[in-house]
């Protein structure tokens, strides 16, 4: 459950992060005139469309695009806050951290709620794995120690020395750090930077719905692979369509990047404190550190969150409901799928019959000279559509393959582990197939590598589809199985899911109530 609720947490967070950054590098619009504020909005829309319109070119196509920018990005703003470091240095004296010491012995409460808005400051920070996983370890490491930390780390303390000289730069500490000659440059700048920042969150949205529907919580979405090196690199049509919507709400729903502030720092703060939950069921369990060194660090850690954690939730009636609130329709979209999936395989196998009675049954059944594979979502007895396909046709293929298709807990199978075949009887065969949450299955592939070959060309597959029907029997709540039934019917067919040649494809239905 924490999983799930971090993820349904950072589709909240996919959705306030385009919305909360350009608006707030728009905005910097009203320091050239005040009369720009009406361009605020239709300007921020009109940028929000482009960027989800150029999801489907792929992360590498965009990134490509976007890497240098990001570098002349972190090199501007860095300088910048050097040279007001240079006029004002005495701001480095906030590096110790007895001043924040202080500040919380004197003022609890005041330093309390001030983490609500400091927290702000390290927001971004939670897309890394998103990116790791699109670029690699090392790549972001490199970048991040030796280019994004410094250049954050000075701006900070420029804008921290403007403030100080000038108390009245703290209505735009950022911007008023560039001479006035600059401040378009900067705009247009910021403006290409928090265009990426999005980027990045909108990218891992894409790979956790992938995770997703591998691992059995969302039905099947249609998932285009952008990249033919990379694996993790994937484009979902459906997702950006309801992010590109989602974000248009907010902006004219908002209207202002202050007014998201509250509602972003509570879902990256909620989103921090479950994945240090997480973290330490791996440290003490499965890597079972030395509680010596391991429980320090986790209590550190753990204490962090937890203080971000509720400082951002005194926020909660300012705007930080909004991210809960997807998250509690995400979270019963997960679980409803989940449970419904496994109602329905429940119903299969009570009124499946045995591989032994089948064969006793057919044993003067006429065989003729193909093979047929049968995917079904159970590793045992006979699949529905096979009983359909006798019924109706009165013969059976002489090579019969049961295909189950399983999704490991790891993000990649080996190809040694992929498929694993078992003799059930004369001509029959069950195969399972093995792929991990952030790979895309593709059965034809798959079985090529079978022990006693394959023959695609004299192959037909067979797909249940069952029409599911809506009943008071114990199992999930009438309403639930609505929505269960709605998403089966609105999921993506097996046909393209698992890259069956579509020439090659049989299917046969039934109505299964759950």
């Amino acid at each position: 459950m924490a999983a799930l609720t971090a993820t349904a947490l950072f589709y909240g967070d996919a959705v306030i992060t385009p919305a909360i950054s350009i608006l707030s590098a728009v905005e910097g619009l009203s320091l050239l005139d005040e009369r720009f504020n009406v361009l605020v909005i239709p300007l921020t829309l009109a940028i929000v469309v482009a960027l989800f319109a150029v999801q489907r070119r792929g992360t590498a196509t965009i990134g490509g695009v976007f890497g240098p920018v990001m570098a002349v990005w972190f090199v501007a703003i860095g300088m910048l806050g050097a040279i007001q470091l240079v006029a004002n240095p005495s701001v480095l004296v906030a590096a110790s951290p007895h001043h924040a010491l202080r500040f919380l012995l004197a003022d609890p409460a005041g330093a309390f709620l001030t983490l609500g808005t400091v927290v702000l400051a390290v927001t971004g920070a939670e897309a890394l794995y998103a990116d790791m996983g699109h670029f690699g370890r090392s790549a972001i490491a490199r970048a991040w120690t030796w280019l994004a930390l410094p250049a954050l780390l000075l701006c900070y303390a420029g804008q921290s020395a403007l403030v100080l000289a000038d108390p009245e730069a703290m209505r735009s500490p950022f911007y008023l750090m560039a001479p006035p000659a600059l401040l378009i440059p900067l705009l247009l700048l910021a403006t290409a930077a928090t265009i990426i920042a999005s980027q990045s969150i909108i990218s891992g949205a894409f790979s956790v719905t992938q995770q997703a529907v591998q691992l059995g919580y969302l039905p099947r979405l249609n998932i285009v692979h952008t990249s033919d090196e990379a694996r993790g690199q994937v484009f979902a049509p459906t997702v950006n369509l309801l992010l590109l919507l989602a974000v248009i709400a907010l902006v004219l729903g908002f209207r202002s990047s202050s007014a998201l502030a509250a509602a972003f720092g509570l879902a990256v703060t909620a989103t921090m404190v479950l994945t240090t939950l997480m973290i330490g069921f791996v440290v003490f369990r499965i890597w079972r550190w030395r509680p010596a060194l391991a429980i320090p660090l986790y209590v550190v850690l753990l204490t962090l969150d937890l203080g971000l954690f509720a400082a951002s939730a005194t926020k909660f009636t300012d705007g930080g409901w909004l991210p809960v609130s997807i998250a509690i329709i995400l979270i019963m979209v997960f679980t409803t799928w989940q449970r419904g999936r496994k109602l329905l395989a429940k119903r299969l196998a009570a009124d499946a019959i045995s591989v032994e009675t089948l064969q006793k049954s057919t044993a003067s059944v006429p065989r003729i000279p193909a093979t047929a594979v049968y995917l079904t979502s159970n590793a045992a007895g006979v699949p529905p559509a096979l009983l359909h396909n006798l019924k109706a046709n009165h013969v059976l293929h002489a090579r019969i393959l049961f295909v189950t298709v399983e999704t490991a807990l790891t993000p990649r199978v080996d190809a040694q582990a992929r498929v694993s075949e078992e003799e059930i009887g004369p001509g029959m065969t069950r195969i399972v197939i093995r792929y991990g949450f952030s790979e895309a299955p593709n059965v034809p592939a798959a079985l090529s590598a079978l022990s006693a070959g394959f023959d695609a060309m004299k192959t037909t597959y067979f797909l249940s589809r069952q029409t599911l029907v809506p009943t008071r029997r114990p199992g999930m709540a009438l309403w639930r199985e609505h929505l269960f039934a709605a998403m089966m019917r609105n999921s993506q067919t097996p046909m393209s899911y698992f890259r069956l040649p579509i020439n090659q494809v049989v299917e046969l239905g039934s109505q299964v109530e759950i």
